[in-house]
């Protein structure tokens, strides 16, 4: 019988074209689902070994070694009292196993043990394919829609299907069984069943393979497409920028008389593509990413990553664009917030900011409203600036004579001085709640304090994503924390 087992290896090793290893794990896995059929429990642990070189097997019961907390069935698990008193060296996780009298190859039931020697086989062919495709790093895919599953596409191309879920088509595309598709292979999912490719046609990655397929001058490094923003069968926009001067990167992309951007276009069920020029400055970007709308003037807020955007009152509604469409894609391509504003409203909130800036500085630093003027005008924003803005550059301020800037520059150092004693004593009153908490400890509880989250309460409201913005802690870590904070609500 032994021989048997060796030659049925040997012969579907070299049919299937896998390895013999394969091939004896899924006979394993054969023999010992067969072998289950004994117990009357279904849920038992069989493990069937075949020595590779004499096709002798052996056949287990196994039981894995859990604690007392972690115990659950009988029929697989075995307290680590009960194993140790079969043998003392077992560890929590190890087996426990009972030999048991193999089940006689020839009665297995030859149907059934092909079934999942075959299943197994199959799997292992279907990991080989997608292993080398995968090794060819190919992202643009193209096949044929195979069938239809509850409104997702199945997509065979080579050997290997691939699902392209509904909510990654085009908005009102409809595909149907037959058709030739393109998509950009977004992921691999591991199921159950084996590797599953899941495939998009939304995604802003496709766009730009789409436009590498069409530019050859982008696969030859002469231009780049730094980033796309999409509205899926509505409207993108790609930022593109050139490596050779020589180049205009927007013609090149847009071809002759628009075949190139056409091409896509075509692609991405009409598409529109707007192709706008990169530029180092992101001012200049983000000008260029709103563009036909004309931009009047700009603000860049470093701190906030944002920009305040000026276009004259006719232009706003073309910048804005169709339900924010213009402005959210350009926001999109360039990474940066973009808040757009009529020349009055931003003379509003100029006057605005001058005000509330002129008051700190008339509270904090008891001066009146001409020192609190003069400082605003010359682009004092902040107390910090007031106190550590080198002195030179105060003393070129032709209003304010030497002795008057080293006052300034005192009583703002005062002020910072005293702000900060009463932060710390919110601080150390604000963390004896967080403290009280399981898991708690005091330089994350001062951190969360000194941005407002200062009771159990505060933290119970916030999210694990929040929390490890705020901390840099782990989520796992932030998860308990929160649900710590969170038990007194469901008590």
């Amino acid at each position: 019988m032994s021989r048997e087992v060796l030659l049925l290896v040997d012969a579907l090793a070299r049919e299937k074209n896998v390895d013999k290893e394969i091939v004896f794990g899924a006979l394993e896995a054969a023999l010992a689902s067969a072998t289950k059929k004994r117990f009357t429990d279904e849920e038992a642990d069989v493990r069937v070994s075949i020595d590779r070189n004499t096709g002798e097997y052996e056949s287990f019961r196994c039981w894995q070694v859990m604690d007392d907390e972690e115990f659950e069935t009988p029929e697989l698990h075995i307290k680590l009292e009960e194993a140790r008193k079969i043998d003392p060296g077992y560890q929590l996780g190890e087996f426990v196993e009972q030999p048991l009298e193999s089940i006689d190859f020839g009665r297995i039931g030859a149907q059934a043990a092909k079934q999942v020697i075959f299943q197994k086989i199959r799997d292992a062919e279907r990991e080989q394919i997608l292993a080398d495709f995968m090794d060819r790093s190919e992202h643009l895919v193209s096949g044929t829609v195979k069938r239809i599953e509850r409104g997702n596409a199945i997509v065979e191309f080579g050997k290997i299907e691939a699902l392209l879920p509904r909510d990654q088509m085009i908005p009102k595309e409809n595909l149907r069984v037959g058709d030739r598709v393109r998509a950009y292979l977004l992921r691999v999912d591991r199921t159950v069943r084996g590797p599953q490719i899941v495939l998009s046609r939304i995604t802003p990655q496709f766009l730009v393979k789409l436009f590498e397929l069409e530019v050859p001058e982008i696969e030859e490094g002469l231009l780049e497409i730094v980033s796309a923003a999409r509205d899926p069968g509505s409207r993108a926009k790609i930022a593109v920028r050139s490596h050779d001067q020589r180049l205009d990167p927007i013609g090149t992309c847009v071809g002759m008389r628009g075949s190139r951007v056409q091409g896509v276009t075509n692609e991405l069920a009409g598409e529109r593509v707007d192709i706008v020029l990169w530029s180092e400055d992101p001012a200049t970007s983000v000008i260029n990413a709103l563009a036909p709308a004309e931009v009047t003037s700009i603000v860049v807020d470093e701190d906030r990553h944002s920009m305040d955007v000026v276009v004259e009152e006719e232009n706003l509604a073309q910048a804005i664009g169709r339900g924010g469409q213009n402005v959210r894609l350009a926001s999109e391509l360039t990474g940066w917030e973009i808040n757009l504003m009529t020349v009055e409203e931003s003379s509003q909130k100029n006057e605005q900011e001058f005000a509330k800036v002129r008051d700190l500085f008339i509270s904090k630093l008891d001066v009146d409203e001409e020192v609190a003027d003069i400082l605003v005008r010359e682009g004092f924003n902040t107390l910090e600036e007031v106190a550590y803005v080198p002195l030179e550059e105060m003393l070129e301020i032709e209003a304010l004579d030497e002795e008057t800037v080293n006052e300034l520059r005192s009583r703002a150092r005062n002020a910072l001085l005293n702000a900060a004693i009463v932060n710390e004593e919110r601080v150390e009153h604000s963390i004896e709640d967080l403290l009280k908490m399981e898991g708690m400890d005091e330089d994350t509880a001062r951190v969360l304090a000194s941005k407002g989250v200062g009771t159990q309460e505060q933290l119970a409201d916030l999210d694990a994503e929040e929390l490890v913005e705020m901390t840099g802690m782990d989520e796992e870590h932030a998860n308990k924390l929160i649900m710590t904070a969170r038990a007194p609500w469901f008590a």
